[in-house]
């Protein structure tokens, strides 16, 4: 498959066909996608490959209290987990809130939890009064790596985040060490239905030439 297709088909995949993963085929998605860029090539990811479905459910349970404030703020108005905008939902009723009882990471096939060596990062922005993000540009290169080497296998998946709000129980689960983080929990399978066309922003309203506020990159094709 063209790289340009798979780049414009590699959708969010949260529902599957329960046709298997097999491993030769896993192995070779994490075989390409290792190739991911990181902060001085120092490559301090890791996988862990879950099957089991024990496993998968507390994986599940991990993520529940993050879920639960998501779907409150989201009834509320807010943008979820927002670090620039507090929770203006109490606890009370976020405890409140009824999780579906359906996860991607219960019925895809497989679910890989990817970690990353801290002592492998450069966070150069982690004393800016912000929330810290370049850190990222280590570990998620290779987490959409995944994503879109499964693409071309036919298979599709979606970065999930919630458990890592309970990274310490995962930690516990999984016997992960202390000095790693847990980045996404990504589940894969064979997809229902694969995209064949995703919509997203035009160029020109995302890039701007010179400045922020610079005129809309675009090129005239008169």
């Amino acid at each position: 498959m063209e790289l340009s297709t798979v780049m414009r088909t590699t959708a969010a995949v949260r529902e599957y066909t329960g046709d298997p993963l097999p491993d030769d085929v896993l192995e070779r998605i994490l075989d390409n996608a290792r190739f991911a860029p990181s902060g001085g090539n120092r490559q301090g990811n890791r996988v862990i490959v879950v099957r089991d479905p024990a496993t998968r459910e507390e994986l599940i349970r991990c993520g529940i209290p993050a879920v639960k404030r998501y779907i409150a703020q989201i009834h509320n108005g807010e943008n979820p987990w927002n670090p620039l905008q507090p929770c203006g939902v109490d606890e009370q009723t976020i405890e409140a809130v009824q999780v579906p009882d359906t996860s991607p990471l219960r019925s895809a096939d497989v679910v890989l939890v990817v970690c990353v060596d801290l002592r492998m990062l450069a966070a150069m922005d982690q004393h800016l009064d912000r929330i810290a993000l370049v850190a990222g540009a280590s570990i998620y290169p290779f987490v959409w790596n995944i994503l879109l080497a499964a693409r071309d296998e036919g298979y599709g998946g979606v970065i999930t985040t919630a458990a890592a709000a309970e990274e310490p129980r995962v930690k516990e689960l999984l016997g992960i060490p202390e000095h790693y983080a847990v980045a996404a929990l990504v589940p894969l399978g064979k997809p229902v239905r694969q995209l064949t066309r995703l919509t997203r922003k035009p160029v020109r309203e995302i890039a701007t030439r010179e400045r922020f506020d610079g005129e809309p990159f675009e090129v005239d094709v008169r």
